[in-house]
């Protein structure tokens, strides 16, 4: 039965809170967005500081967008499926008592950027920005690789892609083979003369964030740059067995990519489609309909008329409902 009140939908990844608000039927009418990360300690990511930024934005647009009340609500959350313990303990209720929202879906920024680029399809998304993971699904069940952080994976991702060129461009400095003299150029140009360049990386809390912003560069060096080029295809090389790893081996799945590192364009994106063909030839490559955010709002329509259409999960997709809600 459809929900009369509005949807809340979130989008908390490493670069902030995007947060829409709106009416099924009516779609999205009033958004915020914030530039600040949501926190991660010990217990994981911090429900706490994810309220802190989000009742003000919510409060705002529920008064922009003249919704009576919200009775759903949607929250992407990128490091969900292993971070996400006392987000999933606390947030439903929280929500609960700030805004009587009585149904809540908790996702993996994953599922969500599945949802927003091929909705309630069989088949595989490779979410590719600073990090990198792999989703797919026969609408029965999930499927995940990579997505392990910088230091244990993210495969291809602009965080790896980054480190790569970065180590190029100091092998170039001290001499060694496999170095990148253009690379060398672009590294000292952004960063500095080399020998700095632990000293300005490794005490950042957002490391990833600074090895992703030499992943342009990268890019920009293939055409000309045999070293830079390499790079690039082994990422490709990654995300395709990524992909591979997760999609349906039944049927005509759909494979997509989405995420900020498509950017980067042909240099990267014309070697992912050769090892896409290659891994997944039973697989029918389409563009992604939207993003993350999208998918939020669209699990939050589904759930605000009926249940999701895509599968429950413990950790990738759990929906919570609440009684006495305002």
């Amino acid at each position: 039965m459809t929900d009369p009140s509005g949807f809340l939908a979130v989008d908390s990844g490493g670069s902030g809170l995007r947060v829409v608000v709106g009416i099924a039927g009516r779609g999205v009418l009033a958004r915020r967005e914030s530039r600040e990360p949501v926190r991660t300690g010990e217990r994981g990511i911090d429900p706490g500081h994810l309220m802190e930024q989000l009742v003000p934005m919510v409060r705002a647009s529920v008064a922009e967008a003249g919704v009576a009340r919200l009775g759903v609500a949607v929250v992407g959350a990128a490091g969900l499926a292993t971070l996400g313990d006392a987000l999933r303990a606390e947030l439903p209720a929280a929500l609960g008592r700030e805004f009587g929202i009585g149904r809540v879906a908790l996702a993996a920024d994953a599922v969500t950027a599945y949802a927003g680029a091929l909705g309630p399809r069989s088949g595989a998304v490779v979410a590719a920005g600073t990090g990198l993971i792999a989703i797919g699904t026969d609408l029965t069940r999930w499927r995940r690789a990579d997505g392990w952080g910088h230091l244990l994976g993210d495969c291809g991702g602009g965080a790896w892609i980054g480190r790569a060129g970065l180590e190029a461009a100091l092998r170039a400095y001290d001499g060694r083979p496999g170095g990148s003299d253009g690379l060398l150029a672009r590294a000292d140009e952004l960063f500095g003369p080399m020998p700095g360049l632990p000293g300005k990386l490794y005490p950042r809390p957002d490391r990833p964030a600074v090895l992703a912003s030499f992943a342009p560069q990268v890019a920009a060096c293939a055409g000309t740059d045999p070293v830079a080029a390499d790079i690039l295809r082994t990422a490709a090389r990654h995300m395709a067995e990524s992909a591979a790893a997760v999609c349906p081996t039944d049927g005509t799945p759909q494979v997509a990519l989405t995420g900020g590192l498509l950017k980067m364009g042909d240099p990267l994106l014309a070697p992912v489609e050769e090892e896409l063909s290659k891994r997944l030839p039973h697989a029918r490559r389409v563009p992604a309909e939207g993003d993350p955010l999208h998918g939020s709002v669209r699990i939050a329509t589904d759930l605000a008329t009926g249940a999701p259409a895509l599968p429950s999960d413990e950790t990738m997709l759990c929906v919570v409902t609440r009684s006495g809600g305002r």
